[in-house]
């Protein structure tokens, strides 16, 4: 199976400019091509993965990607799926989410060999470009009505459009046509809702390349879930890649609660496991559901890649303790993650306190009276060990690290104390 077949059998091609073509160029040679990413915050989402590990794909069998961050298109706005105008970053936010960015695409590409990937930043051709240079070289060749006819433009007339952004697709276009020149690249992936803005790259190479210059555009589709819900949102917000914004047992704790729907999609889009491996997972869904293990391979896969192996195995640490009570294995940095959400309680650490007071000053139990039952019913534990003793005073045997003492009552319900 060649690489569009593996493509279209993953379900990651939605649309096409030219199938035929694209098929017979892939055969005859290795090719260069590229996706893009806007740093309009300082990480990427889990959204954004699937145009790039397309590209990562590509690049497996030979070709060369090439990663762009738009220094400069993210100053500007795609109006793309936006019913309004974007608030406009400073360049030197810009800059500052371009470098954090790059550091994440390096986790997915390789950047050694002959088939190294490159990256690149639009604000290095784009920035030097006055204003009358892009009126005669650039805006000349895009008629408007060609613009008015594209969806992410028509979508937007009627609630409002400024110039600025109006023009970003011709400001994209650029970059297609400058990275066709500079790096004879002939392929421009993107995310379904980029279709207007990758054709808009093809007229404009059309026009200023050399006669019967060729390059092709691919679509990758939008990634949903079974039910309804938008993919890559949890109840506290976006799966960012950044370890400091969602935390490797996060990270591997959304995967991992991917539904049955949906966990045979997801591997086939984002891991690159064989076929044979993905079909004996399907199968195990079908037929072990209880097990998990389709879901289990794709939370280890997806983890391992953005984050590392070492991250990976603290994550899975995290989940087994947190299943099994074993609270006190895990180290003050594994606390963090694992119980990142949880309520939480300030104690001073000098001061002593018994656990009835705790349990009452943190709102754990509602009275004394309640509290001295739960530990009599052997309700509570601390750092996963029951304790029935209504006397008990918390003492640095107690804290995790000297930084935190965990307390559980009942099944499910986890405070997190810290000590300041």
């Amino acid at each position: 199976m060649d690489l569009l077949q593996d493509l279209q059998w993953r379900g990651i091609i939605y649309q096409q400019t030219d199938e035929e073509g694209l098929k017979d160029l892939l055969n005859k040679e290795s090719i260069s091509l590229y996706c893009g990413i806007d740093p309009t915050a300082d990480s990427m989402h889990i959204g954004h993965l699937l145009p790039f590990l397309t590209l990562r794909r590509f690049q497996q069998h030979g070709h060369r990607p090439l990663a762009l961050v738009g220094g400069a298109t993210g100053l500007i706005g795609d109006p793309s799926g936006k019913s309004e105008e974007r608030n406009l970053l400073t360049v030197e936010t810009v800059k500052g989410n371009a470098d954090s960015i790059k550091l994440q695409l390096k986790r997915i590409f390789d950047f050694e060999g002959e088939n190294g990937a490159v990256m690149v930043n639009n604000y290095d051709w784009t920035s030097a470009i006055d204003l009358v240079t892009f009126l005669r070289d650039f805006g000349k060749h895009i008629g408007i009505n060609y613009m008015l006819a594209k969806d992410t433009i028509a979508n937007r007339l009627e609630t409002g459009i400024s110039y600025t952004e109006f023009t970003y697709t011709i400001l994209q276009a650029m970059d297609f046509n400058h990275l066709y020149g500079e790096y004879n690249c002939k392929l421009q992936i993107g995310g379904s809702d980029q279709w207007g803005n990758i054709t808009t790259g093809l007229e404009l190479i059309r026009k200023k390349q050399e006669e019967g210059a060729k390059a092709f555009g691919l679509t990758i589709p939008l990634v949903t879930k079974a039910d309804g819900t938008k993919f890559g949102k949890t109840e506290s917000g976006a799966v960012w890649l950044d370890a400091e914004k969602t935390s490797p047992y996060e990270f591997y704790q959304f995967w991992i609660n991917t539904a049955d729907a949906d966990v045979i999609k997801y591997l086939k889009y984002f891991t690159f496991l064989s076929h044979e491996e993905i079909e004996a997972l399907a199968a195990s869904v079908e037929s072990e559901p209880h097990l998990r293990k389709a879901q289990k391979v794709l939370a280890e896969e997806m983890t391992r890649l953005i984050h590392g192996e070492d991250s990976l195995q603290q994550a899975i640490k995290i989940s087994a303790a947190l299943f099994s009570g074993e609270i006190k294995n895990l180290s003050a940095a594994e606390i963090k993650q694992g119980f990142k959400d949880v309520p939480s309680y300030e104690q001073h650490a000098d001061e002593e306190i018994s656990l009835v007071d705790l349990l009452v000053n943190a709102k754990i139990s509602p009275s004394k009276r309640q509290a001295r039952e739960d530990i009599q019913n052997g309700a509570v534990s601390i750092n996963g060990e029951k304790v029935t003793d209504l006397n008990h005073i918390l003492s640095q045997t107690d804290r995790i690290e000297g930084q935190f003492t965990i307390i559980r009552r009942g099944k499910k319900k986890y405070t997190m104390i810290q000590y300041k």
